[in-house]
């Protein structure tokens, strides 16, 4: 299987079936046993403002029923339906069961700009948890939704929400007439898509920049492979490595001045090297007869996690970037590979065969635990969400790639599916800069 994996590494977009462009769409395959019940109130508003509140309210409320959390209570059930605190009555709320309410209104400033009030409450301590005001206007409307769901999930879980965050895939649509392949940026529930490169030619392995302005991809422009650079905003892009042979596997040092890359001469045989970007400098890391690809870096900026064949099977190896003597990681199994590092350091992510199988599984590195957290027979690409608690990755359905996501303990388990579509490769954005 490794052998082909170097080929599937840079080619496999060329093996995607013919299947058309859509949207994404959720659906929540596995949850916890016990969800919380909360009500997320329609937002008051003025007659400017109907239509936003609808989707503030609407945006709010997916985003915690996607989280495999929480269950919601129907408009229709609610037996009041307050805009502020002063509002509540918390024995109606006790009566349906909900343990926390969300309120809010929606108001009209200036220039065609809003204000968003909101409060979270506690039923059963009859107090108010958070309150919130934010600055919006009708393009900035959905991004101050996720916001306020993220703060009502931190509340809520203790854990810092990743609703307003992005994530990038690859899409294509490859016939015998036709292939076009698209590098795609998403909201993190699937909407509000954009797409960044379209090109006839594959395009592979993104990766974000650290503050989640810049994307680095691998493209087959001229039938070679190359890596490029890209504003998101201005959508200007650089080539940054163009060498013979293989340009691979781009990843962003955690201050985003370097990226570590998977280069192979006219032999074939792929090393790691890291290239500065600003002087375009390139230092090679390993010397090895083996494989050695898909690197990726450690928070502190001072180790790389990377894949390679040198003990006789696919294993994640780890190693200094200012020394040159590599250290075995993995040794579950007889093969593990595409490792990604938690943003917190303390997990590893990867591609585990597992009778026959390959899965997603998570070493706990300080614990040493093993996990196996995916359920599909090609599972691929794991990339943590920036509060380290859930991982996106690639999997097949029905011959289709589709993406799910799945928490770090297994427990809560979403998909991603497109309508009709083939997407895989994606990877998580860093929280967004306000």
């Amino acid at each position: 299987m490794f052998n082909n994996k170097k080929i599937l590494l840079f080619l496999i977009a060329l093996l995607i079936q013919n299947i058309s462009k859509a949207e994404l769409t959720i659906r929540i395959t596995q949850g916890v046993g016990k969800l919380t019940p909360v009500a997320i109130v329609p937002f008051g508003y003025d007659e400017s403002s109907a239509n936003l509140s609808k989707e503030i309210t609407e945006i709010i409320s997916n985003d915690l029923l996607r989280s495999g959390r929480f269950s919601s209570t129907p408009i229709e059930n609610m037996l009041q339906k307050p805009t502020t605190g002063a509002e509540i009555d918390f024995d109606d709320w006790s009566i349906l069961g909900v343990e926390a309410v969300v309120v809010g209104k929606i108001t009209k400033g200036r220039n065609n700009s809003f204000n968003i009030q909101f409060q979270l409450f506690d039923i059963f301590k009859r107090e108010q948890i958070v309150g919130y005001r934010l600055p919006a206007n009708e393009i900035t409307m959905r991004r101050s939704a996720h916001r306020i769901a993220d703060m009502v999930f931190e509340e809520l879980t203790g854990i810092r929400g990743v609703f307003d965050t992005k994530v990038a895939y690859v899409r294509s649509n490859v016939s015998r007439d036709r292939s076009s392949y698209a590098l795609v940026v998403s909201d993190s529930d699937g909407e509000n898509e954009q797409i960044i490169l379209e090109s006839k030619d594959p395009i592979m392995s993104p990766s974000w920049s650290p503050d989640s302005r810049l994307l680095s991809y691998v493209s087959f422009e001229g039938n070679m492979s190359s890596i490029f650079v890209q504003n998101l905003r201005t959508g200007n892009r650089r080539k940054i490595s163009e060498l013979p042979g293989i340009n691979g596997s781009p990843a962003f040092s955690p201050d985003g001045r370097q990226l570590v890359l998977t280069l192979g001469g006219s032999d074939g045989n792929l090393d790691i090297h890291i290239l500065d970007i600003a002087s375009r400098k390139l230092r090679r890391l390993t010397y090895n007869r083996a494989i050695d690809t898909e690197a990726t870096w450690a928070p502190n900026g001072e180790e790389i996690y990377f894949t390679s064949d040198r003990g006789g099977s696919p294993q994640i190896y780890k190693m200094k970037v200012n020394a040159d003597r590599a250290t075995r990681v993995t040794f579950e199994g007889s093969y593990n590979a595409r490792p990604r590092l938690s943003p917190d350091g303390n997990k590893l992510a990867m591609v585990h065969q597992y009778r026959g199988d390959y899965r997603i599984a998570i070493l706990d590195i300080k614990e040493e635990n093993f996990l196996i957290l995916s359920s599909g027979k090609q599972d691929e690409s794991p990339s943590f969400a920036p509060n380290s608690d859930t991982l996106i990755y690639a999997t097949k359905l029905r011959g289709n790639g589709v993406l799910e996501t799945v928490t770090a303990d297994g427990l809560v388990r979403q998909r991603m599916a497109p309508k009709l579509g083939d997407i895989r490769e994606p990877v998580w954005s860093p929280f967004l800069k306000l």
